[in-house]
C-alpha cells in the first residue's frame, strides 16, 4: 500500500517497511518488508528472475468454510481473495511476469484462544495454499500452523525470508493486534528484535 512508510532498519542496514494486520506491500527497490504473523498469514510474493514482489497479511472473517477453492464464493472467501489479488496485482504493475512468479507463505498460527475453535488460523493457511494452486503460482517454501507466532522479514530482491518463532511475552502484543483486526472484520464490507533462533527460507 503506498500509504505504508519506509524507515531504515539498523539491523540489517536497509530500508524497510512494517506491514500490519490489513496491509500489503510491494516494491521493485533492495528493500525488506516485516511482518508479525498470528492467526494471520502473509504471502510472499515475486517475480524470481526481476526481483519485483511484496508480502500482504490477512486473516479469514470468522466463519469461514472449509472449501475455499473454486470461485471463492462466500464472503470470508472474498476477503482473503481481495487480499492476494490486491498484492499480485500490485507486483505485475511494477513489472514482474505473471509466468515467473513464486510464493512463499508463513503464520496460520492457533494463537488466539476465542478462535481456536474455529481454527482460523488452519482456514488462513489452507486458503492461502488453494488460491495459489489455482492461480498457478508455485508455493516454493512455507512455515504454517503451529501455536505462535512469527516475525517474518522479507527480502524481495533476493527471495531470502527469515523467521523468528516468538515465545515469549511479545507474543501477547500480536494476539491483542489480531484480536482487534479479528473484531473489525465482522463489520467490514469485502468490497525489531531479532534475536534467539532464526529460520531462513531461500
Amino acid at each position: 500500500m503506498t500509504s505504508l512508510k519506509l524507515y531504515h532498519d539498523r539491523s540489517f542496514d536497509i530500508q524497510a517497511v512494517k506491514l500490519l494486520p490489513g496491509d500489503y506491500y510491494a516494491s521493485s527497490d533492495n528493500i525488506m518488508i516485516v511482518t508479525v504473523l498470528g492467526s494471520c498469514v502473509a504471502a510472499c510474493i515475486r517475480d524470481k528472475q526481476t526481483g519485483i514482489g511484496g508480502m500482504n497479511h490477512f486473516m479469514l472473517p470468522e466463519g469461514a468454510g472449509g472449501n475455499t477453492t473454486g470461485a471463492w464464493g462466500s464472503s470470508s472467501s472474498r476477503y482473503g481473495a481481495y487480499a492476494m489479488e490486491m498484492l499480485i496485482n500490485h507486483v505485475l504493475k511494477l513489472g514482474a511476469r505473471r509466468n515467473q512468479l513464486e510464493a512463499k507463505l508463513f503464520g496460520g498460527g492457533a494463537v488466539i484462544k476465542h478462535l481456536k475453535s474455529s481454527n482460523i488460523g488452519e482456514k488462513n493457511a489452507k486458503f492461502s495454499i488453494d488460491y495459489l494452486e489455482t492461480e498457478g503460482i508455485p508455493v516454493v517454501s512455507s512455515d504454517l500452523l503451529d501455536i505462535y507466532p512469527r516475525r517474518v522479514y522479507f527480502f524481495p530482491q533476493t527471495g531470502k525470508v527469515l523467521v523468528k518463532k516468538m515465545y515469549g511475552v511479545h507474543s501477547n502484543e500480536v494476539i491483542l493486534q489480531e484480536q482487534g483486526y479479528s473484531s473489525s472484520l465482522k463489520a467490514k464490507d469485502v468490497s525489531g528484535d531479532i534475536a534467539g533462533d532464526i529460520e531462513l527460507f531461500d
